[in-house]
């Protein structure tokens, strides 16, 4: 692990490849070393947003996601919980951890849904919105640098290819491995 840390060359290699070498083999072997790169970088390319989210606005990507999807003001009523979850593309319980954040910080509020007095909707507090409309401002700079190595045409491609791989990602359907189980042994 100490030559990760180390090594220029090795920093740019994929998990499971010698640091520079190229694919050998195939077209196939070459396509799985390419697609292991690619979704590598994403992996890269999400914990370094989240990294510098972090640094430079002071608030996490997801903490960025639910403000801005709560700052549409369409639904003044708010959003549920389940409804926000699946747009943002995040679990239930890893989203209530950052609205309870977001709650004690004083910038969202969980409100008796006025459609079904049962259900309970998010909506931006008064100080979440002022607190938005200020981290705005911010995050179109961010993006501005974020980006500027791209003329126009690449970035509409780059989201067109983003959105497509999304897409796809949603129709990924293994086959899950048959498991041999024996009743009260565990395996190690």
């Amino acid at each position: 692990m100490a030559s990760v840390r180390n090594s220029r060359k090795a920093v740019e290699a994929v998990p499971g490849e010698q640091p520079g070498a190229p694919p050998a083999g195939n077209a196939e072997r070459i396509a799985d070393h390419l697609n292991n790169r690619i979704f590598f970088r994403l992996f890269q390319v999400a914990n370094t947003l989240q990294k510098q989210a972090v640094k430079e606005l002071g608030v996490t990507t997801v903490q960025w996601a639910v403000l801005g999807a709560l700052s549409d003001p369409r639904p003044t009523y708010g959003v549920s919980v389940g409804t926000l979850a699946d747009f943002l593309v995040v679990s239930r319980q890893n989203l209530d951890g950052v609205l309870k954040r977001l709650e004690r910080d004083g910038l969202v509020e969980r409100v008796t849904d006025p459609d079904d007095k049962r259900g309970r909707v998010v909506k931006l507090t008064p100080e979440g919105f002022a607190f938005w409309k200020e981290l705005r401002e911010r995050i179109f700079q961010f993006y501005d640098q974020a980006v500027s190595g791209f003329k126009f045409d690449d970035r509409v491609a780059f989201a067109h290819y983003l959105n497509s791989l999304q897409g796809l990602l949603t129709k990924v359907s293994l086959e899950q491995p048959k498991r041999e189980r024996s009743k009260g042994k565990r395996r190690p």
